[in-house]
């Protein structure tokens, strides 16, 4: 019997991204515990799915919703219970479309509590004992909406923006402890999320120089890796993984 690298933590991880990382987490040999707000059906089917291919492995899911702060506060004591973890993925997130000009504060607060306030709780629950054990991955889920401006994205990009100036500085005051923390930063992907703008996608792919959608198991990939022993001296970095949109000028000839 094998021995598992150790326990990780995934948000968000019942339907999309989150599934893939899950099944990229298993598939590396670690036990998992996942995060649905809502999902719970999806996430149900998802262990099933998973435990034939993982006998070995502990592969269970938490209800959270990272919206509500009491809900976050009780369950970062829990965590603050627990052997120390190997991993740590925020992956949930929520967006909110709406000119800057004409924010809802409320709305934007709240895209705040779930990208940003639900992660430093987390993470500040599980990177003391990470610390202690000279070991621990953290990788946050971001977007290359931190680094490159999108019209109606002003909630959306300024959340993943303060997630990328926590990530970086986190990174720098646990190097030295052998804890890594990295920003993964996807463009556009093939999930439901992207259902809403069906009828923009072949212009938006168009305007991707690698014309088309990054599929969830490319990203889920990235994060593997960045959990792996051959990712230690990663730390503090930003990941684009878009299909080179943010390398492009975005003016089209």
């Amino acid at each position: 019997m094998t021995t598992s690298p150790g326990h990780v933590l995934v948000t968000g991880g019942g339907r999309g991204l989150g599934a893939a990382i899950v099944r990229a987490v298993v598939a590396a040999g670690f036990d998992v515990t996942f995060t649905v707000r809502s999902a719970t059906a999806e996430a149900e089917a998802l262990i099933a799915e998973l435990s034939p291919t993982a006998p070995n492995q502990r592969i269970t899911f938490e209800s959270l919703d990272l919206s509500d702060r009491d809900a976050v506060e009780a369950f970062a004591k829990t965590l603050e219970e627990m052997p120390a973890f190997a991993g740590f993925v925020h992956n949930a997130g929520q967006s909110y479309d709406a000119l800057a000009m004409m924010l809802d504060q409320a709305k934007a607060e709240a895209v705040m509590q779930v990208n940003v306030w639900s992660f430093t709780r987390l993470v500040g629950a599980l990177t003391r004992p990470m610390m202690r054990a000279k070991s621990g991955r953290i990788v946050a889920i971001g977007s290359i909406t931190a680094l490159q401006a999108n019209q109606g994205n002003a909630a959306y990009a300024a959340s993943k923006a303060a997630l990328l100036g926590y990530v970086r500085t986190l990174a720098i005051e646990t190097a030295r402890t052998g804890v890594t923390v990295n920003y993964v930063a996807p463009g556009f992907i093939d999930t439901a999320m992207m259902a809403p703008y069906e009828k923009y996608r072949a212009q938006m792919e168009g305007q991707i120089p690698a014309r088309r959608f990054a599929r969830p198991d490319e990203i889920a990939g990235v994060v593997s890796f960045l959990l792996s022993p051959a990712a230690s001296y990663v730390t503090g970095a930003v990941l684009p993984v878009d299909g080179g949109l943010s390398a492009a000028i975005g003016v089209h000839r």
